[in-house]
């Protein structure tokens, strides 16, 4: 299951929409991300918007997913003018700890329509399973009542 993740994304995200700061390769801005669970596997969405195929970095490493991507300008030429530009530029990151009951080899990435989506299945041994029980049969006696 997912063990944890950054409990101060959330500000970081904020501080970056206020003070307009983009994200670089050192210090990556936030990406927002759901996780939920589908049967026998986690699926975690990451938002990116206007981010190339090409752009996106997944790693595993040690049980941790990091994932980076980087939007970049749009190409322009001497006739480009930019009449408005909100969407940052520059590095997203994030880090999620996976916990051992995850099948990490398995991992399927799928990016469509600008959101990253990961399906981490769970691993066999972490699946609830039915254990049958023997034992010696021994005689049974009928209870009149």
């Amino acid at each position: 299951m997912l063990m944890r993740t950054d409990p101060f994304r959330e500000l970081d995200r904020l501080t970056q929409q206020v003070l307009g700061t983009a994200g670089t390769w050192s210090k990556p801005a936030a990406m927002p991300m759901d996780a939920y669970r589908a049967g026998d596997e986690f699926v975690v969405c990451f938002d990116l918007p206007g981010v190339a195929s090409d752009a996106i970095e997944l790693d595993i490493e040690r049980n941790v997913l990091t994932v980076k991507a980087e939007r970049r300008p749009l190409p322009g030429g001497d006739n480009v003018e930019m009449q408005v530009s909100e969407r940052p530029l520059g590095v997203f990151s994030r880090q999620l700890f996976l916990g051992e009951s995850l099948d990490t080899d398995r991992i399927a990435a799928d990016y469509e329509a600008g959101v990253l989506t990961l399906r981490i299945p769970v691993a066999e041994k972490a699946k609830p399973r039915r254990i049958e029980i023997s034992g010696a049969q021994s005689d049974r006696k009928e209870i009149q009542a």
